[in-house]
């Protein structure tokens, strides 16, 4: 037995069956994992063209940022002060700001910029581990800008650093030459946009958000009908702001995901949990919002719904780049314990993008994708502020990172 690489002399979180696996080895043939396992246990006779003696250290899945608005023009530093002065984020949406403001800037940024202001904020994802993103459109509002952001999103995943799934988000917010009619808007988004993205391979799933200050249900149900016919799966921004019914009207749509879920009731639970919904939480959010309602954590224990966990990285509501950071609000904030946490940034995280076959533990037959951590315990992933102990970063089997700045475990 012959493999490309073998990676022992650790120990390993697989996020899945497996559960921590100590004194743990992991081979890796043709970019997937082709053993895992205790090293005592390794097959008589394997080699493998490359060894590498993790000397103690730990190795989890490639963690997977399952919510994020990566890609943009501009930000939104003034608004983060009219908050500090009590605005609320629905009254500086009233004035033109939150995300008007930001389609403005993005539409005059063009495809080129659109990268270029998007690969840094990337680059920090990725100097943490990140190994699979979502990036969502949603800044444009009309045809060619939002064409571009998912074409944005896909160059941005065009090296194989990074795995990126693109949604379309243009049921995002009103664009102003839309002023007064959210009905014709929508049909636009429904009866032009949406058809021609698909027909060009940009969209891997399709997203709304549904809230007083965005759509309603009824139009958010338009959208997820388009999407139904398009073959597409459905995400949502579900009762971020106040309890509109969002989660259950995602669940009632096989919803890989109702995200943000603050406000979320348990009849929004029970339907999210019959129809294998995740829960996306995104404490960035409620953080820069300086939020008050946490969301339903011990409904979504109870009725058995999957928890993922995000940086939501956008300009105005959660200007994040650290998934490391949401592990620890996650916990701090939500009181998630730190094995949710962990599982939330990667087999939950993977369920909420459709990628649970492929990615998100560490399993025999899936991608090779996985982190090398100096560190003493999978929790301390969760404890540590503004500390990055990541040493490798494996992408289907190849490393493409590795730091000597990790502090040693």
């Amino acid at each position: 037995m012959e493999w490309d690489s073998l990676w022992h002399n650790g120990h390993a979180f697989t996020a899945g069956d497996a559960g921590i696996i100590t004194d743990a080895a992991l081979g890796v043939r043709n970019g997937r994992i082709a053993w895992i396992g205790r090293a005592a246990d390794l097959p008589a006779g394997v080699r493998a063209g490359g060894e590498h003696d993790l000397g103690g250290a730990w190795i989890t899945p490639g963690l997977i940022d399952c919510h994020t608005h990566l890609v943009f023009g501009g930000d939104r530093a003034a608004e983060f002060e009219m908050r500090l002065e009590g605005v609320p984020y629905e009254e500086i949406s009233r004035r033109g700001g939150g995300i008007a403001s930001t389609v403005a800037a993005t539409r005059g940024a063009g495809a080129e910029g659109l990268v270029a202001a998007s690969r840094p904020r990337l680059a920090r994802l990725l100097a943490e581990g990140v190994t699979a993103v979502e990036i969502k459109s949603g800044y444009g509002l009309d045809l060619g800008t939002e064409r571009a952001m998912l074409r944005a999103a896909r160059a941005l995943g065009a090296d194989g650093r990074v795995t990126v799934a693109a949604t379309c988000l243009a049921a995002h917010a009103l664009p102003p030459e839309y002023a007064g009619r959210a009905d014709d808007y929508i049909a636009h988004v429904c009866g032009t946009m949406l058809p021609a993205l698909a027909a060009e391979g940009l969209v891997d799933a399709v997203d709304a958000f549904c809230e007083r200050i965005a759509f309603t249900p009824e139009q958010t149900a338009r959208v997820f009908e388009t999407a139904r016919r398009l073959g597409l799966p459905v995400k949502l921004h579900a009762d971020q702001l106040s309890d509109g019914g969002g989660a259950a009207l995602a669940a009632r749509y096989g919803a890989l995901s109702a995200d943000h879920v603050e406000h979320t009731g348990e009849d929004g639970v029970r339907a999210m949990a019959a129809a294998g919904t995740v829960a996306v939480l995104l404490p960035g959010a409620f953080y820069t919002l300086r939020e008050t309602v946490v969301p339903p954590v011990d409904l979504f224990r109870r009725h058995g719904v999957a928890m993922a966990l995000s940086t939501d990285c956008n300009p105005g509501t959660s200007p994040v780049t650290s998934l490391l950071l949401m592990l620890n609000m996650g916990c701090t904030l939500f009181r998630l314990t730190p094995a949710e946490a962990l599982a939330g940034v990667t087999r939950h995280a993977a369920r909420a993008l459709g990628m649970e076959g492929e990615r998100g533990t560490l399993a025999v037959g899936k991608a090779a994708d996985f982190v090398v951590w100096d560190i003493n315990r999978p929790a301390d992933l969760c404890y540590w502020l503004g500390a990055n102990p990541c040493r490798t970063v494996v992408k289907d089997g190849r490393v493409r990172a590795a730091s000597d700045a990790a502090g040693q475990h």
